[in-house]
């Protein structure tokens, strides 16, 4: 692989992530608050790296900052070729989470403009909806580097939101890094080791 096709976003796990949101308002607005997706990590050492990683952007951002938790389930599976049976972890539940926040955020009027990073076009349905019933509100979605979905850049195209690529934005992931060590109110979080960039 290529240097120009590395996958560069891999060495900025360690991001305050409302910070990087906040490079890609405009003048007149302000980043209310992140939400983070997501579900606690199968494996032991991943969920650690995962858990730092919130505490630190919770304990710089306070309220800007929350996470909602799906879960991760065990799926059943079979081997096409040997017949074996296997399981294999699968995360559920953040999907519906994502879906039910932008509706209610656009229900309640807690948001003018909704930022959603995703690839995935399961979430084309809320974002169709918002769309059509909630003509007041705009709609950023955000393809993450290295990812991106036919059907969601379709509709963008069809539709009063915006598409942007994070593939053309590295200098906001590096000017979004956490200091190795973040401290506030007598607590403190350090990256993982290997989470370091060289």
């Amino acid at each position: 692989m290529s240097s120009e096709n590395a996958d560069w976003s891999k060495n900025f796990h360690w991001l305050d992530f409302v910070k990087f949101f906040d490079h890609f308002k405009s003048v007149n607005q302000s980043i209310q608050k992140v939400v983070y997706f997501t579900a606690p990590l199968p494996d032991e050492a991943s969920r650690n790296k995962q858990t730092l990683l919130i505490l630190a952007n919770k304990l710089i951002n306070g309220s800007r900052f929350d996470i909602v938790e799906g879960k991760f389930i065990d799926k059943y599976l079979r081997c096409p070729d040997c017949n074996a049976h296997f399981t294999k972890p699968e995360e559920k539940g953040t999907d519906v989470n994502i879906c039910a926040q932008m509706i209610q955020d656009c229900a309640l009027n807690n948001t003018d403009v909704i930022y959603l990073v995703t690839a995935d076009s399961d979430l084309l349905p809320p974002l169709k909806i918002i769309n059509n019933c909630y003509t007041d509100k705009k709609i950023k979605v955000f393809f993450p580097p290295q990812r991106a979905s036919d059907d969601i850049n379709n509709f963008v195209k069809t539709s009063n939101a915006k598409l942007v690529l994070l593939k053309k934005h590295k200098t906001r992931f590096s000017n979004s890094v956490m200091p190795d060590t973040v401290t506030k109110n007598g607590k403190s979080y350090t990256i993982p080791p290997n989470w370091k960039i060289a």
